[in-house]
């Protein structure tokens, strides 16, 4: 049962979330790119920088025994919030990308030859997406591609005919950090395993934050996630693997902590963890990471997950009374966690965050480092709200009144959410009906918005045209006027 006083509670261990944007509260809603951290986490790290901090597994004295005793210690204290028992498996890296990079350039260099298959969604994020693509390019192997619905959750039926041509490796993300689609992970191992031999890898970044995590109930065989989008510092993520994968790859770093003996003609690898976590490794964000896995084990993931569900489903009905403003992928809560990605009368998602900035509000706005999920439902890019424990209903509430303000600024852009000509799949959803895959009489948008200006010469990151500045829009919002609140002011 949600627990909304609980969450009351811990919102005040986020000191960030005291300051307030020109005289407005901070509304922090982009924590599917990365979570603030509570004060428990910060101390622990801080005391560890301030009384503990040396380099480890070397040192004889006491300070260095005791970094080292903190790291070791951290290792399981991650490893039994994921569910492992066997420690060592739990390798420490710098983030999701960098583990699915080291399984691509250890084990699918190994084992993918020319020919072979290598099966994903359409949906995943870059990180799990351009490692295989580049592996496949350099292997003359093929990528089969797994579709998605019109409600944004996975095709399996498109999944069985992927999984028809033997892929050697499936590579997928629990949660879709665009629709926040809840994959069925055990359904797609079972899948898998029933077709053949198959490596099956699971991008966790967007599932361990939200969903109690048991390794040996998902199946899979390589597991990756980042500690920053769970309460941790940057710079720390894990790789998990199984034991006999682990110790068949190769070294993929080479240098100091990685080596049991070096001679002038060849070197040996120590065992794990030890093979995979060559130089000096970031100490305290393991130490942070572990600090977060604390923390949210004592909220309980129950009441996490119980406590995303009802922030979801208040912010699907508070949006669904925003004229304008239509939903993207499942409406079903129980079907997707932490991300809500929305179309807004067709305004650019850039001058969307721009202006919500101004009321304070934190979103995340652009193609979220899924360039081809957005090719493929037509769209540019989306505005995506995103939540975490600790957000409240004021903070959807707020959302909601400075998408108001969004409304008034701009005028309706002429462009439908098919931007690209008539090439949606995925539909938006408002209510209790469904917008068809339409584009816009007008016919402007029927080059893919070519003669539009780039949003990128205008200082955006994402390389795309801002339809509101072709409908009107003068200059862009000046924000230097934005004033922050100090927090001892």
């Amino acid at each position: 049962m949600y627990d909304e006083e609980l969450f009351a509670k811990i919102r005040e261990d986020f000191p960030v979330l005291k300051q307030k944007v020109n005289g407005r509260p901070l509304t922090y809603l982009d924590s599917a790119a990365s979570a603030q951290q509570p004060e428990p986490v910060i101390e622990e790290v801080c005391s560890f920088l301030r009384t503990s901090y040396a380099n480890i597994h070397r040192g004889l004295y006491d300070l260095s025994e005791n970094s080292t005793r903190l790291y070791d210690e951290a290792r399981q204290t991650v490893a039994d919030f994921i569910g492992v028992r066997d420690t060592p498996t739990v390798i420490f890296t710098r983030n999701t990308t960098e583990s699915l990079n080291l399984i691509a350039y250890t084990y699918g260099e190994a084992n993918i030859e020319e020919g072979d298959s290598i099966a994903l969604p359409v949906l995943e994020h870059h990180s799990n997406l351009v490692v295989w693509q580049q592996l496949a390019l350099r292997k003359k192997a093929i990528l089969r591609w797994i579709e998605i619905k019109p409600d944004g959750t996975l095709d399996l039926d498109s999944l069985d005919k992927a999984l028809s041509f033997k892929p050697k490796i499936l590579a997928f993300a629990w949660v879709s950090n665009v629709f926040g689609t809840i994959n069925p992970v055990q359904e797609i191992v079972r899948r898998a395993r029933a077709s053949g031999p198959v490596t099956i890898v699971l991008d966790g970044a967007q599932g361990v934050p939200h969903l109690k995590t048991d390794l040996k109930e998902l199946g899979v065989d390589f597991f990756a996630f980042s500690g920053h989008k769970m309460l941790g510092p940057t710079g720390i993520g894990c790789l998990w693997g199984r034991r006999r994968l682990l110790e068949k790859m190769p070294a993929f770093l080479f240098g100091g902590s990685m080596i049991s003996s070096v001679k002038r003609e060849k070197s040996s690898w120590d065992v794990l963890p030890n093979k995979f976590e060559a130089g000096t490794p970031n100490i305290s964000g393991a130490i942070g990471l572990a600090a977060a896995c604390r923390y949210l084990s004592k909220i309980g993931m129950d009441q996490v997950r119980a406590h995303d569900q009802a922030l979801m489903s208040y912010a699907i009905d508070r949006l669904n009374d925003v004229e304008g403003a239509e939903i993207l992928g499942p409406l079903d809560v129980t079907e997707r966690c932490g991300a809500l990605s929305f179309y807004f009368k067709g305004l650019h998602p850039h001058d969307i965050a721009t202006v919500l900035a101004k009321e304070g509000v934190c979103v995340r706005a652009g193609h979220h480092c899924c360039q081809p999920l957005m090719r493929d439902i037509g769209m540019k890019g989306t505005t995506r709200a995103s939540f975490y424990v600790y957000n409240n209903f004021e903070d959807i509430d707020r959302l909601a009144e400075a998408l108001g303000q969004v409304g008034k600024i701009f005028p309706e852009s002429p462009c439908s959410p098919g931007c690209a000509g008539n090439r949606l799949k995925v539909m938006v959803q408002s209510g209790h009906h469904l917008l068809g895959p339409v584009c816009c009489s007008s016919g402007c948008c029927q080059n893919d918005c070519s003669d539009m200006p780039s949003s990128r010469a205008l200082g955006n990151t994402m390389d795309s045209c801002s339809p509101t500045l072709r409908a009107g829009r003068p200059e862009p919002i000046d924000l230097t006027n934005i004033k922050i609140t100090p927090l001892n002011k």
